[in-house]
């Protein structure tokens, strides 16, 4: 059975600093090619590829199988060779219609073969097309858990279900926040507790249930899909919240204009995320479209690091 009851996480009360890379802000500017319209761009990295870092990927709404899921996984397989992260975050709704066998090899394992091949792990949160039992499902890694955390260098990460945040889940987070000591906590999950989007905008039952977690264990990021575009908004709180949901699925200009929510959005193609967090206590981010395309960059400071600066 499905279930859809709204969930969220929440996160740190720090200040969050932001940079734009200049050059990176006006070639998004330039960007606005639809869904099998414009020819591929070269490959275009602009994230430091330092060694050591935690290199991984982002994306959401996959679950379709279609010929635009496709070319965006070539994109990703074009980005890897010049940035080979080692691992993939999926934002939800990572099944759409049917759950057999031959649908987790259409939807997933095919598109991503050239992945699974380089031995990049996927690491799943369930969306609200999702079926529970794909916690079973060996390329998901959640052993068989609806949330899971997991760490990755100095970096710790928090998959949470925001379908059903039962007491038992929000137990659970309390304790292995409380005891988490790693430099950078990033949660991710699929319904967004802050959004711009007229489809369905912000999860905001999810936002009243766990904000106060997020607030007091220190979370740095909050990364979420459910809205089919990419969304970088404002600080909320000190929280720097990102939406990745275009990776199957894309909802074509529904972002809300003049938003006060929102930093940087992009809802013309789908897209992807590509970040590297490196010992200088920096997260890198890089957003490139179905074309090849960037458009959004920059790199934001840990929130402790700049609070110290500015003393």
């Amino acid at each position: 059975m499905k279930r859809i009851t709204a969930s969220a996480l929440i996160i740190a009360a720090l200040s969050f600093g932001f940079v734009t890379s200049d050059a990176l802000a006006q070639s998004g500017a330039a960007v606005g090619s639809k869904v099998g319209a414009a020819a591929p761009a070269p490959v275009n990295l602009t994230l430091p590829n330092k060694d050591g870092s935690v290199r991984f990927l982002v994306i959401g709404d996959t679950g379709t199988g279609t010929e635009q899921q496709n070319e965006l996984a070539g994109v990703m397989m074009k980005y890897h060779a010049a940035f080979p992260y080692e691992f993939a975050l999926m934002l939800g709704d990572n099944m759409y219609g049917a759950e057999k066998a031959a649908d987790f090899k259409k939807k997933f394992e095919d598109v991503y073969r050239g992945l699974l091949d380089k031995k990049v792990k996927f690491y799943a949160t369930l969306g609200n097309h999702d079926e529970s039992n794909q916690r079973f499902y060996e390329h998901f890694n959640l052993n068989g858990e609806e949330y899971i955390n997991f760490k990755k260098g100095n970096v710790s990460f928090y998959a949470l279900n925001s379908n059903y945040m039962d007491k038992k889940q929000v137990k659970w987070m309390e304790e292995k926040m409380a005891a988490d000591t790693s430099e950078w906590k990033i949660a991710f999950m699929h319904h967004p507790p802050y959004s711009s989007g007229g489809k369905h905008g912000s999860s905001t039952g999810v936002r009243e249930v766990v904000e106060p977690i997020f607030l007091k264990h220190g979370i740095n990021v909050v990364l979420a899909g459910h809205e089919h575009f990419y969304e970088r908004l404002k600080p909320q709180k000190g929280i720097y919240y990102f939406i990745s949901g275009a990776g199957g699925k894309l909802r074509e200009g529904d972002v809300k204009d003049n938003s006060p929510l929102t930093e940087k959005a992009y809802d013309k193609d789908m897209s992807f995320m590509l970040v590297e967090i490196d010992k200088d206590k920096q997260m890198h981010f890089q957003v490139i479209n179905r074309t090849g395309q960037t458009v959004d960059s920059g790199v934001l400071t840990h929130q402790k690091t700049k609070t110290a600066a500015a003393k």
